[in-house]
């Protein structure tokens, strides 16, 4: 089923989800909003990201080095309480959200974070290179959306792949994160260093 852009904004404004869980509950319930939050909220989705607005005041700051010492992480991952940042399970969710960032090198969190002359530039690229392959005007525009999907799932870190589990996003890590703690929790900054080999 096509899901309109227009709707899937309105659920993601209603609930804070993800624009591929609002995508795949607006699929799921015939193009509804109300009934793909329903979907969304049975998920556990909606709770945690009504999560996501509160205030991050708490945290920590993790490192990862890979193995040889060629690639470094410090990562700050914030939280609502210290009680929290000290909990084993917070404190594995920043290792693994490290070693994200070590492996596929993301360049923002999410993709509002993309400037718009970036956006617009990747948007001319794959629009040309559509219409330089001889496609229909009418399929030009959803070659050039399902190119930008695949555009922000390489450069920003929430549409990335897990890496432990590559069936999900790293925006579904972080969710099943605050529904399990019962905080909001966020990715503040990171900084990633890589040396070249000397031989």
């Amino acid at each position: 089923m096509d899901v309109s852009a227009a709707s899937v904004k309105e659920l993601r404004e209603k609930t804070g989800a993800g624009i591929m869980d609002c995508k795949k509950a607006l699929a799921e319930s015939g193009g509804d909003v109300e009934q793909a939050v329903d979907v969304l909220r049975r998920k556990g989705l909606a709770s945690a990201a009504k999560k996501m607005g509160r205030v991050v005041a708490e945290g920590l700051v993790g490192a990862y080095i890979h193995a040889g010492g060629k690639i470094g992480v410090l990562l700050e991952l914030n939280c609502e309480t210290d009680f929290v940042a000290r909990t084993p399970e917070f404190q594995a969710l920043l290792k693994d959200l490290a070693m994200q960032i070590a492996a596929a090198n993301p360049r923002y969190i999410r993709p509002e974070e993309v400037s718009p002359e970036e956006l617009e530039k990747e948007q001319a690229i794959y629009r040309q290179q559509a219409i330089d392959s001889g496609k229909p005007q009418r399929v030009v525009d959803k070659i050039v959306e399902g190119k930008m999907e695949r555009f922000y799932s390489e450069v920003c870190l929430l549409e990335q792949a897990f890496i432990k589990d590559p069936d999900r996003k790293v925006a579904d890590l972080l969710r099943d994160g605050i529904a399990r703690l019962g905080e909001n929790i966020h990715a503040i900054i990171w900084a990633r260093e890589a040396r070249e080999r000397n031989i």
